[in-house]
């Protein structure tokens, strides 16, 4: 006996088998990289399932298929890494699985047994989701690739700083005009600057006095020293011209020097970072195509010995019915024949014994027993029926009511409008700017009511989407809309048209918002999440019609939640600097209507407030949308919204008139306005169902 007993770890790459073997305890190490000991694996494991499905052992049999379901669960069920190849397989896998654990499914079996011959692959997985990646042989980790950048570093600086940077020759011409130099015959300016100090030998007073003028040998004194300082003067002129050179020469080498490293190096690891992505892409791919491969033959080997088993013990009963009434059952099943007695009649009521056995599953063998009985009968004279005595009932038929009544429950439907418009202006005299915009607005909706009004379930959702590009192509593309909401109201009815009822309430948008112009501004100060309002509400809805409602809740919690605040800044949504989200009860109004004006004319009105209940006069929030929607035709109209909103939690600084510094916070009404003109397309279904009339 062969029984297969350890979890299979199957993405391993050296996993550890147990296996009883006459008795005996072994383990095996399988290792992947060898295609024989790989092969000779799902050999064991297909012997093993078929063995123990084999096995009258009641215990080694649940424990065998307890192992193959959850087997077949991770992989189908739990894993995110694996993908489902082929839809209509992992149905039948997952039917295969619930008809082990709940209830037999006949027709499953048959599809399994079909994807064996076709060769079915049940699951992938994608190279860069492998697990185990840094035990693969060949992958270069992170670690090792930083190592390599920083030895390169190392190397090309130890290279250049042995050779001469390569400096254009028209890069040091002409370096009187570039530098500024000091020009012959006023070296004196650097004196007067004090970047040098005259010697006090050479110093000569501004006032020469007349003792010295009238003395031959004192002026001549003075000539000699004035001749010696213009001499040193020079001098000084020429080494501060020199240095002033050389400092230029040596910044400009190193300038291109660096220039020169730094596009070596990024040319290097440019070359080693893609000759590592291309080759632990190539090593993950061969090592993933193996695991699935493995994981697939071992799917595969499962669902035979699960398929096998099902087919064994699934049973059909089938009853058949004689001419007089009597019954005699028979379960057709895989394994195990059982005879049954059947008597068949004719009119004459003589009774013929039949003997059925079950053939498989799928088939009954039949055999004409001797037992033969016949019984004769004598004519008996019959009187005529009178079909005019029919006539007298037949104006009865006329009251019987209709035997079922058809209910709508459910009504699905929604709308989407997209709207485009586009401006170009080339030397256009009266002046403007180009600009193209999108709007794109996606409604939808799945009401509940029952038919005798006492609940009602109304879920709706929404998505604006609207984009501009001011000054034609060249410009950045700017957002400027967008909306997602996701709303579900539950109502038990309470008085007429009053409604016990609660709402879930949650919105947010789903690309980054920013200052414009970007460049300017890099930073997103709003995304997907960042922020997300939520509420829940409980209280009492009035609504005399589908145009009309108004929900009074009492009882509201609000959350505002801010995703990643490193990446966003959530004190601008009023949630404290150390945390990432904030709840607040409150009181909340909820005011829909909706009026036809005209035959193509609508307007829609939809009012939230909020009103906090621990600064219930300083701090409470609106929402206010106003929309009207002019019908052109059946896919063109016009449409316009006005959208106020009033949240105490954002605030706006507050800049001084005279010094332009920010001087503080407030909160401010926060005001959208579009026109549109677009495509739109409406969709009203109503969801019917039968029910007997009682």
């Amino acid at each position: 006996m062969l029984t297969f007993i350890n979890y299979l770890f199957i993405d391993n790459i050296n996993p550890i088998f147990t296996f009883f073997l006459n008795g005996k305890l072994k383990a095996v190490n399988m290792n992947f990289g060898n295609k024989k000991t790989l092969l000779l694996f799902f050999t064991i494991l297909t012997i093993s399932f078929q063995v123990t499905a084999q096995s009258t052992n009641n215990d080694d049999e649940d424990k065998s298929l307890e192992l193959g379901l959850e087997i077949l669960k991770r992989y189908f069920y739990e894993d995110n890494h694996w993908y489902i190849t082929k839809p209509t397989v992992a149905n039948d896998v997952k039917g295969l699985i619930n008809f082990i654990e709940d209830e037999p499914i006949d027709s499953i079996v048959n599809n399994i047994y079909k994807s064996f011959s076709q060769k079915q692959t049940y699951v992938f997985r994608l190279p860069e989701n492998v697990e185990d990646s840094l035990n693969v042989p060949g992958y270069y980790p992170f670690p090792l690739v930083e190592k390599r950048i920083s030895d390169i570093g190392i190397e090309l600086k130890k290279e250049f700083e042995k050779k001469q940077a390569n400096v254009p020759s028209g890069v040091l011409e002409n370096l009187d005009e570039k530098l500024n130099l000091v020009p012959k015959g006023e070296g004196m300016k650097l004196f007067a600057n004090a970047v040098y100090r005259m010697p006090q030998d050479l110093m000569i007073p501004e006032v020469i006095p007349d003792s010295v003028i009238n003395s031959p040998a004192e002026f001549q004194k003075l000539v000699t020293i004035d001749s010696i300082r213009s001499v040193y003067v020079e001098q000084k002129r020429v080494q501060y011209n020199d240095s002033i050179i050389a400092a230029y020469t040596d910044s400009v080498t190193n300038a291109f020097g660096q220039r020169a490293f730094e596009q070596a190096y990024n040319y290097q690891i440019k070359r080693l970072t893609d000759s590592v992505k291309v080759n632990n892409f190539n090593l993950l791919r061969v090592y993933n195509e193996s695991v699935v491969n493995a994981v697939n033959d071992s799917i595969s080997a499962v669902l035979g010995t699960l398929s096998d088993y099902a087919d064994y013990i699934d049973s059909v009963k089938v009853t058949m019915y004689n001419l007089s009434g009597n019954s005699s059952e028979i379960s057709l099943r895989s394994g195990g024949e059982k005879y049954s007695r059947f008597w068949l009649k004719n009119v004459q009521n003589d009774s013929l014994s039949v003997l059925v056995r079950n053939v498989g599953k799928r088939g009954m063998f039949m055999l004409i027993d001797d037992g033969v009985t016949i019984s004769r009968y004598k004519p008996k004279e019959t009187k005529d029926f009178s079909f005019k005595s029919l006539e007298k009932n037949i104006s009865s038929l006329k009251a019987v009511g209709k035997p079922y009544l058809v209910e709508t429950p459910w009504v699905i439907g929604g709308d989407g409008h997209i709207g485009f418009s586009q401006t170009y202006l080339d030397n256009w005299e009266k002046g403007g700017q180009s600009a193209i915009s999108s709007l794109v607005v996606l409604k939808g909706f799945a009401n509940y009511k029952r038919p005798d009004g006492k609940i009602k379930w109304d879920n709706s959702g929404e998505m604006r989407n609207g984009w501009v590009r001011p000054g034609g192509k060249d410009e950045e593309l700017q957002k400027n809309d967008d909306k997602f909401e996701i709303t579900s109201r539950f109502g038990v009815s309470a008085y007429k048209k009053w409604y016990y009822s609660s709402e879930f309430t949650f919105n947010t948008q789903l690309f980054n918002g920013y200052i414009y112009p970007k460049k300017e501004h890099p930073d997103p100060i709003s995304g997907f999440l960042a922020p997300s309002r939520l509420f829940f509400k409980l209280g009492m809805e009035y609504k005399p019609s589908k145009d009309f409602s108004l929900l009074l809740s009492p009882l509201t919690l609000k959350n505002v939640y801010v995703r990643d605040t490193t990446k966003y800044d959530q004190t601008n949504f009023g949630i404290d600097a150390n945390a990432n989200s904030f709840w607040e009860p409150g009181l909340n109004a909820d005011i829909y209507f909706r009026k036809s004006l005209k035959d193509n004319i609508s307007y829609e009105t939809k009012y939230k407030m909020f009103i906090n209940y621990q600064r219930p006069f300083q701090k409470f929030d609106l929402n206010w949308e106003n929309n009207i929607s002019v019908k052109l035709n059946e896919f063109i109209n016009v449409r316009f919204l006005l959208h106020l909103i009033y949240d105490d939690d954002v605030k706006y600084p507050v800049y001084s008139k005279v010094t332009g510094d920010q001087i503080g916070e407030k909160t401010k009404l926060q005001v959208k306005e579009y026109f549109s003109i677009g495509f739109t397309y409406k969709i009203n279904h109503n969801v019917t169902h039968s029910k007997r009339v009682p």
